[in-house]
């Protein structure tokens, strides 16, 4: 009998595939709902972007004045989170990562109350998902105030990851050692968007700096057999988000997306879904594109699925 996710895949079935285990290893908690669960909520209808965005600042131009507007406030920011955990339950995601900065801890008045409220959310909402939370640092923040926050967030142990996110050129990415240093004796996994807009040297640099686990995005790599290389042989895992790197014109479309070369490299890989609120596409889309392209059979996708879920 043939592996349910490969006939699904053969099959076209989004139905087929949204009950079919997955991980969502690279999502951005505010933004990783479904439009239309937000829709719902506030009565409205927003349309999808079309075409590509010019730059990240672009991108959140249209997320703050198309969905965030929306749903502004606490109010709008919880109904965002459920949103998230809605969207995994639905999608079939067995292990999720969410990102949150430090200013949401604040902004909930502190980690003992951010903790009980989004647990909360998580077990209302996604009893079923295991849940995966991490700490975004912002790349052009500043470390030393970031130090300031480290202790108690690590004392309480429940972010099990740390990344940085943001414009990879806002500041060098050794600043961080110090607290990619602190994270690791917390136990915490080491991440970081890197080789999204860089280079594949900016890629291998901060898996060297930073002593990374996993890299969000890393598709430079695949510029540089040599680096491809060397995250192959040192395990290090890409967190890829193929619609994200689409619209964002980090690749041109689907079918000559980087995650082909990675994979015949044996770079391990996973695909997610970056900021579903923008993109638009669930991860069992993500994945039915990609097949549906002829990048990659559905076996090979098979593979990386698995391949995610046996993260955490």
């Amino acid at each position: 009998m043939k592996q349910p996710f490969i006939a699904a895949l053969e099959n076209r079935s989004l139905a087929e595939l949204r009950r079919i285990p997955k991980s969502d290893l690279h999502n951005h908690a505010g933004r990783g709902g479904n439009l239309k669960y937000i829709e719902a909520w506030a009565n409205i209808t927003i349309q999808p972007h079309s075409g590509t965005f010019a730059s990240l600042g672009e991108m959140q131009e249209w997320f703050v004045r198309s969905v965030k507007s929306h749903c502004p406030g606490m109010e709008g920011y919880l109904k965002r989170i459920e949103a998230a955990f809605v969207q995994a339950a639905d999608d079939g995601i067995e292990l999720l990562a969410l990102s949150f900065g430090i200013d949401e801890i604040g902004s909930l008045g502190g980690i003992e109350s951010f903790i009980r409220i989004m647990d909360s959310l998580r077990q209302r909402y996604a009893p079923e998902t295991a849940f995966l939370p991490e700490l975004a640092l912002d790349r052009a923040g500043n470390t030393d105030a970031i130090h300031g926050h480290l202790d108690e967030i690590f004392s309480r142990q429940w972010f099990r990851s740390i990344d940085i996110c943001g414009p990879e050129l806002a500041q060098a990415i050794r600043n961080f050692r110090s607290i990619y240093r602190k994270a690791k004796s917390a136990g915490l996994m080491l991440k970081a968007h890197t080789g999204e807009f860089g280079t594949a040297d900016d890629v291998l640099e901060a898996v060297v700096e930073l002593e990374l686990q996993e890299v969000h995005h890393g598709i430079a790599a695949a510029a540089s057999p040599q680096i491809m290389q060397c995250l192959a042989d040192q395990r290090i895992r890409l967190n890829v988000c193929p619609t994200s790197n689409v619209m964002l014109g980090r690749t041109k479309d689907y079918a000559s997306h980087p995650v082909r070369k990675l994979y015949d490299a044996g770079v391990s890989v996973t695909i997610n879904t970056d900021d579903l609120l923008i993109f638009n596409q669930s991860v069992s889309e993500e994945y039915l594109n990609l097949y549906l392209c002829g990048l990659m059979s559905a076996v090979e996708l098979n593979e990386i699925r698995e391949c995610g879920l046996r993260s955490g």
